[in-house]
């Protein structure tokens, strides 16, 4: 029998920037190592590779071996490899000319390193608008790769996508294949001969036809089950026989090889979408529910077959939507991106230009999509990989500061729509600390950069409600690993840690700092970490602002009069940042027009988020230096005038210092999510808040005077010694 279908194999190998470098071996071990093992039995077999800009770096640090492994394969035609986005960033989450950049910059450096052309792309995520279309080809690519998702909702029926398509935006070309859903659910999960006979099922009925599988290559060894599945009960090796015995009718080719022998079936302008299960996660929570309710009641209908095709759901963009802290990140992307291409169009000295080239390097590493949306797993509920994402951005800002001429110690304080809320933000800086504003939104501060450490004090994450929460509810009183394996296709359940289902609880108010509030008298901490108690409507209302600045200093002002119950009261911040002293921030804090003798406990709020609880190097310590227990602490003092927070692994000691006396409550804030393993809880910040409750003198008056301090003297003696960590040392070098 003569060849009748093309069959094109694609694996898209991706680890994101800040994963554990474990994970990464891992992954390298278990998935794509042994992979290539597999594939060199079968040398007349080829496939297409796409390996994201992050892992390419580590493999080429870690592994050469597994690269010259790769150039060998490519070198004899075995593998095509696509390019993409240097670091797999969502092409809607990064501005046009990034994005151009990106791919620019990725097909470069794989076509150096490979001595091969680099023709065709991987599109992170498959996420789709169709103005990608132009910005693919004007950076050179030639074809990319969709899921058949995004062409039946352009009103393709299932017989139209058994080969690519022809697309363009402004006159330039673009080649588009659609990857089969259905193979993506046959490969590995079923027997292989499945998809042998569905390769037959098509080429009976679609004779010369082209069929492209498209999807993760850590299906092939990471995902849960997988390695003993693909490589221990052999089903790679399998699947590569099934193939060799058909290929009188499967030839199994390559992206290149199809464009260049065989027509696009047709043309296409595609919409706005995602592989089908994106669409969903990028709903709100509510209207998930009532999404999947809506699909499981349409597929009873005779006509489903029909009618599924014009089921759509949601847009990758209202993530940012969805999670606030999502759009934070991606507004201060935006931010070092213009400053980017500001520079680059004025600077012409040579060093700086190196600076503003060094620059967008790490601007390009911190759109690394991973940490800006959630879906089933991970993303943006994982603190390490949000910071690293946080001091991708920071190292950039430190570096264009230098390539615009600022030396020494200095501060700045600017204005700006800095979060894409119609709203004005102010933005403290100086050479140690970058500090954020937002008197739109409760006065709070909700980014502190420490240039030192390049780390985002505040990245913090708000504990909200979750689809999944309800599996977690409804299988309640389960122990650790009770299933036995991970989240798994069939719903299969695991709890990482037991009474997962007591720990569900949502705020009230954004997880961010100088969050300001009135309290019940003689509120208990319990009821305060439960969220009880709250009078005021301070925490989250809009403050006026006024700015003071000299060389030396600079100071934001915000104040704004609101209800303390049934009494209109004045509350006035400000946060201050010197020179002299630029790793502290002076707050002062101004109540007026308090009832006499009206009873007041009145706290501020703080987030921090950089250090991770429940490790005995991570703790809480007094105003006589002594320690309180660990991060993972509630602590309910008396009224003392210092607390610190202490990371020795990081080398950072944070310290809140009142002028009078408070009491301090603090608590984990933890999320419950899920990964590919199971259900866990994650850490993600500290709540500190000092709180006073005192009675309202006659003049209606009263003020304090915080003072948040950050030193980070042994990080830096660490990196300029280049030393071992120094452990228990950082507790009397730090706090005295």
């Amino acid at each position: 029998m003569a060849a009748r279908v093309r069959l094109i194999l694609t694996l898209h190998n991706h680890q994101p920037i800040g994963n554990f470098d474990g994970v990464f071996e891992g992954a390298y071990q278990d998935s794509y190592a042994p992979f290539l093992n597999i594939l060199d039995e079968f040398p007349d077999l080829p496939v297409v590779l796409h390996i994201s800009g992050s892992l390419m770096e580590w493999l080429t640090e870690r592994h050469p071996e597994y690269i010259e492994r790769i150039r060998g394969l490519v070198a004899r035609g075995q593998i095509e490899l696509l390019g993409g986005p240097f670091y797999e960033s969502i092409l809607a989450c990064i501005p046009r000319r990034d994005r151009i950049g990106q791919i620019r910059e990725y097909k470069k450096y794989l076509e150096q390193l490979f001595s091969t052309t680099v023709r065709g792309m991987w599109v992170p995520e498959r996420v789709w608008e169709q103005s990608f279309a132009g910005d693919i080809a004007e950076a050179g690519m030639e074809y990319t790769l969709l899921d058949d998702t995004h062409f039946r909702n352009a009103g393709l029926h299932d017989d139209d996508l058994y080969s690519y398509q022809l697309t363009e935006e402004d006159g330039r070309l673009l080649k588009v294949f659609a990857g089969g859903e259905r193979l993506r659910y046959l490969i590995p999960y079923q027997d292989p001969q499945e998809t042998i006979n569905y390769c037959r099922e098509i080429a009976e009925r679609h004779p010369n036809s082209v069929l492209v599988f498209g999807d993760d290559g850590e299906k092939f060894g990471v995902w849960p089950g997988s390695k003993e599945l693909v490589f221990r009960d052999g089903w790679l090796r399998r699947f590569f026989t099934a193939l060799n015995q058909n290929r009188d009718w499967i030839q199994v080719t390559t992206m290149s090889e199809t464009v260049d022998h065989v027509s696009p079936a047709g043309r296409i302008y595609l919409p706005d979408a995602s592989y089908r299960e994106m669409t969903e996660w990028a709903l709100p929570t509510e209207k998930q529910g009532h999404f999947r309710q809506l699909i499981q009641e349409q597929q009873q209908r005779h006509d489903w077959y029909r009618t599924k095709q014009f089921m759509r759901a949601g847009f990758w963009r209202n993530f940012l939507v969805k999670y606030p802290e999502a759009n934070e990140m991606y507004s201060r992307m935006l931010q070092v991106s213009r400053r980017v291409e500001e520079l680059s169009a004025t600077l012409t000295d040579s060093a700086a230009v190196d600076l503003v080239a060094d620059a967008r390097r790490e601007l390009y590493r911190a759109q690394c999509n991973c940490p800006y949306w959630h879906g089933a797993f991970g993303g943006l509920y994982l603190p390490h990989l949000r910071n690293a994402i946080y001091s991708k951005l920071i190292t950039a800002d430190t570096l264009l500061e230098r390539a615009s001429g600022r030396r020494g110690h200095w501060v700045d304080i600017q204005v700006d729509d800095y979060n894409l809320d119609a709203r004005k933000e102010i933005r403290l800086s100086g050479d140690r600390l970058v500090g954020f504003l937002s008197p739109g939104n409760g006065g709070h501060l909700y980014e502190l950069d420490v240039r030192a450490i390049q780390i985002n004090m505040l990245a913090t994450l708000n504990r909200r409600p979750e689809p999944y929460h309800e599996r977690i509810r409804q299988h309640s009183g389960q122990g650790e690993n009770s299933s036995g394996g991970g989240v798994d296709p069939n719903g299969g359940v695991c709890f990482k840690q037991p009474g997962l289902d007591q720990k569900l609880q949502y705020d009230n108010a954004p997880r961010k700092s100088l969050v300001d509030h009135f309290f019940q008298p003689g509120l208990q901490h319990d009821a305060f970490c439960h969220g009880h108690g709250e009078l005021g409507d301070f925490a989250e209302g809009v403050y006026q602002s006024k700015l003071r600045r000299s060389q030396e200093r600079v100071e934001a002002g915000m104040w704004r009069e609101g209800k303390l119950g049934p009494y209109s009261v004045k509350l006035s911040k400000s946060v201050a940042l010197s020179s002299a002293d630029g790793g502290t921030l002076d707050i002062v804090y101004t109540l007026e027009n308090l009832p006499p003798n009206l009873p007041i406990h009145f706290g501020v709020e703080f987030n921090f988020a950089a250090m991770p609880a429940n490790a005995a190097d991570r703790y809480y310590y007094g105003e006589n230096g002594q320690s309180l227990g660990t991060l993972d602490n509630r602590l309910n003092t008396a009224p003392i005038s210092r607390l610190g927070l202490v990371d020795e692994w990081l080398g950072i000691d944070v310290a809140l210092e009142a002028s009078q006396p408070a009491g301090f409550w603090s608590l984990p804030i933890q999320t419950v999510s899920q990964s590919e393993s199971g259900f866990e809880l994650v850490h993600q910040s500290c709540a500190v808040v000092p709180h006073w409750q005192f009675v309202a003198p006659a003049d209606g008056r009263w003020t304090v005077r915080l003072c948040l301090s950050v030193d980070t003297t042994v990080s830096q003696a660490r990196a300029l010694a280049d030393l071992k960590p120094l452990g228990r040392e950082l507790s009397s070098a730090s706090r005295h």
